[in-house]
């Protein structure tokens, strides 16, 4: 009986699950034109509008202009002694006395050296007796000669002697004299390479002394031979205006950093180029009556090339490097639009490039704003604050090109 009851259950049960999944079913049943207008009511209700296009970027330019600039070139060099005079005995013997304070100035003609002038001294006295005994002789052969009493031949041999016998003299008594040792030059004496009691010889190849002329002293610079080509040719073509008709005037930077106060005047330059390092060299005469200017010394000078009326000046914030590591920057067309230009640099003055190609008086070049432009693209442009107003100083650095940057950044999306 309980079977009976638990299989009569189990089939309601069923019964009564299927009823209700027809039920469900018959509700989800929907017609295709109902699901049709759903889903175009749906779509309707969720679709989002185009974003409208974005504002021009706005940017910061700088109207070029042509401007007058002074071209200055700076170059690395060595102070060089006025005069140098090595001081070597030209006789033989010992150094009796030292005569001057080493590193102190002595004058032209002051006494450095004795040699022990004894030997000298008696060889002088002897040549010299010897040669006024063939004056004498000279002497006492004339009248005779005159009448015939000596030969002709006779008197003349006598003369002859006493000349050889006078150049003797004159030639002992030479090496006399040098046996004191003077400075040919005023200047500033080095160290002592001897000491009294030294045996010194004739002619030796060791100075014992080197005396040098510090006031005025030389400044030697070299500079590369395309550059003097480059000046003479813009000179030639009327881009450049001389500095001066006169000695070109050059100011000195010492190693410090600091700024030597008096100017200098450029002497001469080399006539002939040096093949290995195809430079020529500049020397420059500076005054130096502090004696602060010392031989050898590393020095930058500055020289004035001339004067170039058309100068287009650009702001290093504005040029860039592209991938060939050309020079470029970004210029605002009449239409706002951007454009790349490829620039040809020479130097750089102060914080700006002197640029020689690649753009023009009138140009606007952008500055600031290089991330939000590309080339192409419309931009709102605003000009800067005035870039050309006051002309730079040259900072007299060597022809360069501009330092890497990056190439501008496309907007964002």
């Amino acid at each position: 009986m309980w079977a009976h009851f638990l299989r009569r259950a189990v089939s309601i049960t069923t019964r009564h699950s299927s009823d209700k999944l027809l039920l469900m079913r018959s509700r989800l049943t929907v017609s295709p034109a109902a699901l049709c207008a759903l889903l175009a009511l749906t779509g309707c209700g969720h679709k989002k509008e185009a974003p409208p296009p974005p504002p021009p970027a706005l940017v910061k330019v700088t109207t070029l202009k042509n401007q007058s600039v002074s071209l200055t070139t700076e170059l690395p060099g060595r102070t060089i002694a006025y005069r140098v005079a090595e001081i070597r005995p030209q006789v033989s013997g010992v150094i009796q006395k030292r005569m001057f304070v080493e590193g102190s100035d002595v004058k032209s003609g002051r006494q450095l050296y004795q040699i022990d002038p004894a030997p000298y001294q008696a060889a002088y006295e002897s040549a010299a007796a010897t040669a006024a005994s063939a004056k004498s002789q000279v002497e006492r052969f004339r009248p005779l000669a005159e009448v015939n009493a000596v030969s002709k031949q006779d008197f003349d041999n006598a003369v002859a002697t006493a000349a050889q016998n006078k150049a003797s003299a004159d030639t002992a008594h030479i090496n006399l004299v040098y046996t004191r040792l003077l400075s040919p030059i005023p200047g500033r004496i080095g160290r002592s390479a001897v000491t009294e009691g030294a045996l010194v010889t004739a002619n030796q190849t060791t100075a014992l002394a080197t005396v040098q002329q510090l006031d005025p002293i030389y400044v030697d610079v070299t500079q590369p031979s395309a550059v003097l080509l480059r000046l003479k040719r813009e000179l030639a073509a009327g881009q450049l205006v001389a500095a001066s008709s006169n000695e070109a005037e050059v100011q000195l930077t010492l190693e410090d950093g600091s700024s030597y106060g008096s100017r200098g005047k450029l002497q001469f330059t080399e006539v002939s180029v040096d093949e290995t390092t195809g430079s020529v060299t500049l020397r420059a005469l500076f005054p130096n009556p502090d004696k602060l200017l010392l031989p050898g010394m590393f020095v930058h000078e500055k020289i004035e090339e001339g004067q170039r009326n058309d100068a287009l000046l650009v702001p290093q914030l504005a040029v860039t490097h592209n991938q060939k590591g050309e020079p470029t920057a970004l210029v605002v067309g009449a239409d706002n639009k951007v454009e790349l230009r490829t620039l040809a640099t020479e130097r750089a003055i102060g914080d700006k490039w002197l640029v020689t190609s690649g753009l023009a008086a009138g140009d606007r070049v952008i500055v600031e704003g290089l991330q939000f432009a590309k080339p192409g693209a419309t931009v709102k442009p605003e000009e800067a604050p005035d870039m050309q107003a006051a002309t730079p100083p040259d900072n007299g650095a060597a022809p360069a090109a501009p330092a890497q940057a990056s190439t501008p950044a496309k907007p964002a999306s």
